[in-house]
C-alpha cells in the first residue's frame, strides 16, 4: 500500500473515532437528564412549608342576605349557591330549613352534615361565604342617595360619600361625622372634614368604616 493510501485510511479512522466519541457523549447527557433526581435533590415536602388556605374564616358570623356556596361531596343535587333569607334561614334538599344567620361557616357545615346523616353516610359539607351583604354602613343627610350600603372592600368615609352619589348643594362638607357603636353600648363621634381630606390634609380622619357605622352629612 502506498504512503498516500496509508494517510487516507488513517484520516478515515480518526474521523470515525471522533464520531463514536461524540455519540457516546450525547447519549450520556441524555441519560443523566432523564434520570430521576435523588431524594436529597427533590424539593421539600414539608406540609407546613406552604399551607393551603382555609376554605373559610371560622371567626366570621353569617348574617341575613349573605350568599353562601354550599357543597356536599358527590351530591350535586344538594350543592348550590344560596342567599340567607331575611329570617336568617336557608333551605336545602333533604336538609329542609336550617338556621344560618348567627352561625360561623364551620358551625353551619356541622349543622347541615348532622341533618344529612339520615340520608347519606358520612356527608362531607363545605360552606363558603361568596358574598357578604349582612355587614352594612349607613350614610344620612345631605347626600344624593342616603341609605344603607353593604360594607364591602373596606370603604373609607370618602368612599361612602362617593357610593352615596356625592353631596347635595347645601351639604356642610367641613362638619361631617361618623357615629360608631362601642362594645359597652356607648356611641363615639368622629369628625370628618371633607375639604381637608381632598387637599391631602389630616388624612387620618378618613377612617375605614366598620359594621353599623353611620356617616352623617349635615
Amino acid at each position: 500500500m502506498t504512503r498516500a493510501a496509508n494517510s487516507f485510511w488513517r484520516t478515515r479512522l480518526a474521523v470515525a473515532s471522533l464520531v463514536v466519541a461524540l455519540w457516546s457523549l450525547l447519549w450520556g447527557l441524555a441519560g443523566s437528564a432523564a434520570a430521576p433526581a435523588s431524594p436529597s435533590a427533590m424539593p421539600s415536602q414539608n406540609p407546613g412549608a406552604s399551607a393551603a388556605p382555609k376554605p373559610h374564616d371560622d371567626t366570621f358570623v353569617i348574617g341575613n342576605d349573605d350568599v353562601l356556596a354550599i357543597n356536599v361531596w358527590k351530591e350535586p343535587d344538594i350543592s348550590r349557591s344560596i342567599p340567607v333569607r331575611s329570617d336568617g334561614k336557608i333551605s336545602l334538599p333533604l336538609v329542609g330549613e336550617v338556621q344560618a344567620a348567627g352561625r360561623t361557616p364551620l358551625k353551619l357545615e356541622q349543622d347541615i352534615a348532622a341533618k344529612l346523616k339520615n340520608y347519606i353516610a358520612e356527608p362531607e359539607v363545605t360552606v363558603i361565604v361568596q358574598q357578604i351583604n349582612s355587614q352594612k354602613f349607613n350614610i344620612l343627610g345631605q347626600v344624593s342617595k342616603p341609605g344603607s350600603y353593604p360594607l364591602t372592600n373596606s370603604p373609607t368615609v370618602l368612599d361612602a360619600i362617593a357610593i352615596a352619589g356625592g353631596f347635595r348643594d347645601f351639604a356642610k362638607q367641613k362638619s361631617i361625622y361618623v357615629l360608631r357603636q362601642n362594645p359597652d353600648g356607648s356611641q363615639a363621634r368622629m369628625p370628618f372634614n371633607y375639604k381637608e381630606v381632598v387637599k391631602g390634609k389630616n388624612l387620618a380622619q378618613n377612617i375605614k368604616l366598620q359594621p353599623r357605622d353611620t356617616v352623617v352629612v349635615p
